[in-house]
């Protein structure tokens, strides 16, 4: 009798152990659960367009412009409460204003760039460089990125050390950052959200300025670099993690070996939730395009990651929205849609401005501008006497 009544008794505690654990486990994931809307911007391949200025023209326009982007993004940033902002390089490179930067020795030793000047009120998180960035030589561009007040990363640029070995070598810049992004829940309540952002760069750049890489800097495989990395990352505790890359849906037609070096190679790493791309001066999402296999157009998806690619010149502001949810402690995208959102709308074939362009920036610049323009008319003067 004794017997039977320790095996009911055992019996019995052992379901209540087992309810009990269910009922605990089903509060916990009650309480752990929290959803959170997340908006990430981008920006890419500026070119010093900082002003709607159409220099060839010599007049105004309402196609393209850092000043008329800026405004989308303070628009873009009032419409969601958690947002981070990002630039995917080709800035200092590209326009007469860019030109005359670039020779004004003044500016070399005393000034900040103007797109730095521009940039810095618009409260980017983070930045990639671009291929454009190495084209006035390493001390320009180590010079003009002191001006920025938010970090670069770049994963698979090193300094050429020259010993062939190659686990001894060095980045050039910070490899990736881990950013602490305080987030507000669908509920009111404040979460950490640790965001992981690497940077990574098409390797034909070492060939196009290798003038200013030979004996100094080398550039590695794209997809081989983030493999090596993002599980370091993930390591350090990165919730979510976006590649800013510098680098087209396909790689460069002249450049081998080309597998690894594309958008669609680099959206098949492990551990990549988020995918901010330039360089190729595209657009992606387009509506209606019918992409390659694994590209979503309609869904803004590139292999199933959410990605976004901005056009060119400020004329795109690049938009992801996604909704996170955190279940037993880890972030997860539950949905997500990508938008190349246009600075202009196009009716019965006239081209509408949607928005106007900051007048803050306008006046930052307007100093720059005069002295660019000036600039034109003197290299001008000189090519009419030689």
């Amino acid at each position: 009798m004794k017997k039977k009544f320790l095996i009911i008794l055992s019996v019995t505690l052992i379901l209540f152990m087992q309810i009990n654990a269910k009922h605990i486990e089903a509060n916990s994931a009650i309480v752990d659960e929290s959803t959170v809307k997340l908006r990430i911007l981008e920006t890419t391949d500026i070119h010093s367009y900082l002003l709607d200025y159409n220099y060839e023209k010599k007049k105004k326009t309402i196609e393209f412009g850092y000043n008329r982007v800026a405004s989308l993004i303070v628009q873009a940033k009032k419409e969601q409460r958690n947002t981070l902002l990002f630039d995917v390089g080709d800035v200092i490179k590209g326009s007469p204003l860019a030109e005359y930067v670039a020779s004004s020795p003044m500016f070399y030793s005393t000034d900040i760039h103007p797109a730095y000047k521009s940039m810095n009120l618009m409260g980017y998180d983070a930045a990639t460089v671009g291929n454009h960035e190495f084209n006035f030589g390493l001390d320009f561009l180590l010079n003009t990125l002191m001006g920025a007040d938010f970090p670069y990363t770049n994963a698979n640029i090193y300094v050429d050390d020259r010993n062939g070995y190659e686990q001894d070598d060095i980045h050039f810049f910070q490899p990736y950052l881990l950013l602490d992004k305080m987030v507000v829940t669908e509920k009111g309540k404040m979460e950490n959200l640790k965001v992981g952002v690497i940077g990574l760069i098409t390797p034909i750049t070492q060939e196009w300025d290798k003038e200013h890489f030979k004996d100094k800097l080398i550039i590695k495989n794209m997809r081989k670099t983030a493999e090596e990395i993002i599980p370091q990352m993930k390591k350090e505790g990165a919730d979510l993690i976006i590649a800013l890359v510098h680098a087209g849906l396909y790689s460069d037609q002249d450049y081998w070996p080309k597998s690894g070096n594309n958008v669609r190679d680099i959206s098949k790493v492990e551990g990549i939730d988020v995918i901010l791309y330039g360089h190729s001066h595209g657009i992606f999402p387009v509506k209606g395009e019918k992409g390659p296999k694994g590209v979503n157009h309609e869904k803004g998806l590139i292999n199933g990651k959410p990605a976004v690619q901005a056009g060119n010149w400020g004329n795109h502001l690049g938009i992801i929205d996604l909704t996170l949810r955190k279940k037993r402690g880890k972030w997860v995208i539950a949905d997500s849609k990508s938008t190349a959102k246009p600075i202009i709308r196009i009716i019965k074939k006239k081209k509408i401005s949607i928005v106007s362009p900051m007048p803050q920036i306008e006046y930052i610049l307007s100093r720059y501008q005069h002295d660019t323009l000036e600039y034109m008319n003197s290299k001008d003067l000189l090519n009419h006497l030689d």
